[in-house]
């Protein structure tokens, strides 16, 4: 489909519905009022996680929407609303999958061990981003080094003095 052509059926759901099945990203050309459309918004996921940034912010508040677009772009919790930065379940699956999306978790799920543990066991670094609590916690700091060394550099100074956790980076 032509771009073109996309933009002058932007407000037609039968036209972008095809359109967004040949390329989930060509929400973005979308009217206003289609991109708050649920249908319309869900198809361009199942094409396109990525899709998720045109959505309209109504539907950046639905659960639904945000559960199908991290599967397959599990970064795109960044778009999510702040309630549902706030949502364990979801932040959780994003965090197995993409450690850096603690960066955009609440600050209640930055305290959380299941979150923090999800995102440091593949994106190690990213423990910087973690509550002071968890930043003190030997084990999160144990898997964050042994994922990358790195992280020793954001764990609290009591911890990087213990025994242990010093020899996991010689």
């Amino acid at each position: 489909m032509d771009i073109e052509e996309i933009k002058k059926n932007n407000d037609n759901l039968e036209y972008m519905l095809e359109a967004v099945k040949e390329q989930g990203k060509n929400l973005e050309f979308a009217s206003e009022n289609l991109k708050n459309n649920k249908e319309l918004v869900l198809e361009a996921l199942k094409q396109d996680g990525e899709a998720l940034e045109f959505a309209g912010d109504k539907l950046k508040k639905d659960k639904e929407v945000l559960q199908l677009a991290i599967k397959t772009a599990p970064w795109t919790i960044c778009y999510a609303s702040e309630g549902l930065k706030n949502n364990k379940e979801l932040v959780l699956e994003s965090c197995e999958k993409y450690g850096q999306a603690l960066y955009f978790a609440s600050e209640d799920l930055r305290d959380d061990y299941d979150v923090v543990k999800a995102a440091v066991t593949n994106k190690g670094i990213i423990v910087k981003y973690a509550s002071y609590r968890l930043r003190n916690d030997k084990e999160i700091a144990r898997i964050a080094i042994e994922q990358d060394k790195r992280a020793f550099n954001f764990i609290t100074e009591e911890l990087q003095k213990d025994e242990e956790i010093k020899k996991l980076v010689e």
